[in-house]
């Protein structure tokens, strides 16, 4: 197993994210970034089949099942 090597910075933004993910519809969440894209992925379920979606004009993506958010896209991830 890879051993993960964080520093003091990192936990700290960690730290000052906290309370927005805590303010997040669901608790329970999976978050995957895709490098190459830039793109930030936060799932509120598992497989998340989203039915519907809305884009915002600052580059991020609702997905909804009928009125439920299963998720949500960030674009542009790194440069926010």
């Amino acid at each position: 197993m890879e051993k993960i090597t964080v520093n003091s910075q990192i936990i700290n933004d960690i730290a000052k994210i906290a309370p927005h993910l805590l303010n997040f519809p669901k608790k329970r969440m999976w978050i995957d970034y895709d490098n190459d894209a830039d793109v930030l992925y936060i799932s509120f379920k598992k497989p998340q089949q989203a039915t519907n979606s809305e884009m915002s004009e600052d580059g991020i993506l609702l997905r909804y099942t009928g009125e439920d958010i299963v998720g949500v896209t960030i674009l542009d991830a790194s440069r926010r």
